[in-house]
């Protein structure tokens, strides 16, 4: 059945913030890239951006405009360097503000202003990872603030990076702290699916509180903190020195400061994460932490720039995905197929979209996930 096209709502995706709208000339390559291609799924980036520069109805559901999770391999294969999640943010943006995100954001997006974390949990809770680590409160003396994701501090299986970092930063006698319950969500999920209000407010919270302790230098456990301080808080006015733990432990182990023993040994595939890789390039630090950590490693066939994106991001960690729709049910795979022990990351949400497909696909006692810290710890 025909529709009506409605210039009005190209408008206002524009006006929001999706200014490219109009310059996609819907060739087709972003949607040759996508990893939705790789799946039975409904979501069409070209077929989206089209109904979006007609304005005509269909692009609002779940599957569709939800689908998106922000990996940017369309971008990076975009000719016209079309900002397509930039477009994506803005359509999602003008349903948000009708409330009619998807059910399941709404709960994530709800905790985040109640509580200043997705996971549904009280802020008192926020450094029970911590229990029994004796982990240093940050000061104006101390030269980093280290950011621990939310995911990393309500997930039971994402806690063990946060302890393994901070073991690590021990034993190589950096000085740094954390602040605690104070702190709240850096607001990345918030603003992919949308809620570009509450993500102001979060990013303004967290600014005007890392200013008033002093804040200079601050270290991430996520690749999604790590571009969110690091690209979008200066916005605000949030101008701080970001880097990331990969990047921080390979200057560790490089500076001599951490001596790992290089006698790990077992195959080890690396899975670039999105935020860390082609939102950031960064791809070369984790893969030296490591083969200085004696890792011997093993090539997937979609490596760095091409790394097949695990399915998490853009708002997709608090949505549910059948297995047989999830990237990461591709990637386990792909990491036993190319002979792996351990498939290692750099990214609590990898990590949970990895664990669950390893059970999902029944390759418990084939394959390992890890995140890098966690094996740099048992080297050192």
């Amino acid at each position: 059945m025909a529709q009506m096209p409605f210039y009005e709502v190209n408008q206002a995706i524009v006006l929001t913030g999706g200014d490219d709208l109009n310059l996609c000339m819907q060739c087709g390559l972003c949607a040759g890239l996508c990893p939705w291609r790789e799946v039975e799924g409904e979501f069409f980036v070209r077929q989206m951006i089209r109904m979006g520069q007609l304005g005509v109805e269909g692009y609002e559901s779940d599957d569709v405009l939800y689908g998106c999770t922000t990996c940017n391999k369309c971008v990076i294969n975009c000719p016209r360097g079309v900002k397509i999640i930039d477009i994506m943010r803005s359509m999602r943006s003008i349903i948000a503000e009708t409330g009619a995100i998807p059910g399941a954001l709404k709960t994530m997006s709800g905790s985040c202003h109640s509580n200043g974390n997705p996971w549904s949990e009280p802020r008192e809770k926020r450094m029970d990872w911590a229990e029994g680590q004796d982990v240093p409160a940050f000061t104006e003396d101390t030269e980093y603030l280290l950011f621990v994701c939310c995911t990393s501090c309500y997930d039971m299986r994402s806690r063990k990076i946060a302890r393994a970092m901070v073991q690590l930063l021990k034993k190589a006698g950096v000085s740094f702290g954390v602040i605690g319950t104070q702190e709240s969500c850096c607001g990345e999920s918030l603003r992919k699916i949308g809620d570009e209000e509450g993500y102001g407010k979060l990013a303004q919270s967290n600014i005007q509180l890392f200013k008033d302790k002093g804040v200079k230098r601050i270290i991430t456990t996520s690749p999604h903190c790590f571009y969110t301080f690091s690209q979008e808080y200066g916005e605000f006015g949030g101008e701080f020195e970001v880097i990331h733990s990969s990047q921080l432990l390979n200057q560790l182990v490089k500076d001599g400061k951490l001596s790992p023993g290089g006698a790990y040994g077992k195959k080890v595939a690396y899975h670039d994460p999105c935020y860390l890789g082609r939102h950031s390039e960064i791809y070369d630090d984790p893969r030296e932490v490591l083969s200085a950590a004696g890792a011997e490693m093993v090539e997937m066939e979609r490596e760095k720039r091409f790394s097949l994106c695990c399915g998490g991001g853009g708002g997709r960690l608090w949505m549910e995905t059948e297995p047989h729709q999830r990237f990461s049910y591709l990637r386990v795979q792909e990491a036993a197929d190319a002979g792996a022990e351990i498939l290692a990351t750099a990214c609590p949400y990898c990590i949970s979209m990895l664990e669950d497909s390893v059970k999902t696909r029944n390759l418990d006692d084939k394959l390992e996930i890890k995140e890098l810290s966690e094996i740099l710890l048992e080297t050192c």
